[in-house]
């Protein structure tokens, strides 16, 4: 038998009950999904050479294609000019007078593939894209990396131009290794991409520094130093002094800040700070360093930074292809 005082108590529930399911009456029970707009397709790339290999990559993105095509695609444009000098075909030599290549590849889902001290190859990045797709492995070097090279039906050229062969010759009269900083005579195209279906892919392909040891290998084919795909948060990509991205593993570290929240921007910014504190630690003087990175959030969000000015990189998107100049740390 239900008593007075529990009746009420009762018709006090029932009532707040009513009034709860009147005053949110309005709200679906399934809530509407809220979207984020992208700014896709878009491609980044280092330096003023950007431009150029940007066209041939907007070609694949804007018919819909896919970021690991467009990203090839766009860095084969200086893989293959010879009067480019940094990069591929025309790329100066080491101090032995070899012309030797370091590209890599990512995709949107985590696919790798890398070449090192490739020689007699114009292209290396689609030779990275081959130990990828067709091997067991993600990098090969040297001479095993040729002969992979030569038994997928790549040709086998001579790389070393007449210009960078007697520019070799010059240097060899005094032998000074001292690369200048944003002289494009040691670096890098590197390229990310995100692509209409919201994948992004990104590229890096470089001669390397000029004159150096045979042998030496930079940040380039180095998977989280030059280049790094998350298909859940960015990409990023480096260029300059290979040996202080690899020391910090930069593009990695870029896309974890992207990870924690930090913009495009301020992940390049801080990364570079990195790069500055050991660069104090360790004594060495900060004017004779560059290094720049650009980074890509999935949202088609972008940034660079650098330790010094000078470094530019382009954009393509919707509204066309632009150089920007990168936002720097070290400033007279």
């Amino acid at each position: 038998m239900t008593n007075r005082r529990t009746f009420l108590k009762l018709g006090a529930l029932s009532s707040g009950a009513l009034i709860a399911n009147n005053a949110f009456s309005h709200i679906s029970s399934s809530p509407k999904k809220v979207t984020i707009q992208s700014n896709k397709p878009i491609v980044l790339s280092t330096w003023n050479f950007g431009l150029k290999a940007n066209e041939a990559a907007w070609e694949v993105l804007s018919k819909n294609g896919r970021a690991l095509d467009a990203v090839e695609t766009g860095v084969m444009v200086p893989e293959g000019d010879p009067t480019e000098r940094s990069v591929g075909y025309g790329g100066r030599p080491d101090r032995d007078g070899r012309v030797t290549l370091d590209a890599c590849i990512m995709d949107e889902q985590a696919n790798i593939g890398s070449v090192a001290c490739l020689e007699h190859i114009k292209h290396p990045i689609s030779v990275a894209r081959a130990v990828m797709e067709k091997t067991p492995h993600v990098m090969l070097v040297g001479d095993g990396a040729l002969q992979f090279a030569l038994s997928q039906g790549f040709k086998k050229e001579n790389l070393l131009v007449e210009e960078s062969e007697k520019e070799w010759k010059e240097w060899l009269k005094n032998s000074n290794y001292k690369p200048i900083v944003n002289i494009e005579n040691h670096d890098t195209i590197g390229m990310i991409a995100l692509d209409a279906n919201g994948n992004l892919s990104g590229a890096c392909t470089t001669s390397g520094m000029a004159y150096k040891m045979h042998g030496r290998l930079g940040d380039s084919p180095i998977i989280g130093a030059g280049l790094y795909v998350d298909n859940e948060i960015g990409a990023a990509t480096a260029t300059g002094h290979g040996e202080e991205v690899i020391r910090i593993a930069g593009c990695h570290l870029v896309v974890e800040l992207m990870r924690q929240g930090k913009t495009p921007e301020q992940a390049c910014k801080e990364t570079v700070a990195r790069v500055v504190k050991l660069t104090a630690n360790r004594k060495k003087n900060l004017k004779d360093i560059q290094v720049g990175f650009i980074a890509l959030n999935k949202q088609g969000e972008y940034g660079a930074y650098c330790v010094q000015g000078g470094f530019n990189y382009a954009v393509h998107d919707s509204t066309g292809n632009k150089l920007i100049n990168s936002e720097y740390h070290l400033h007279e």
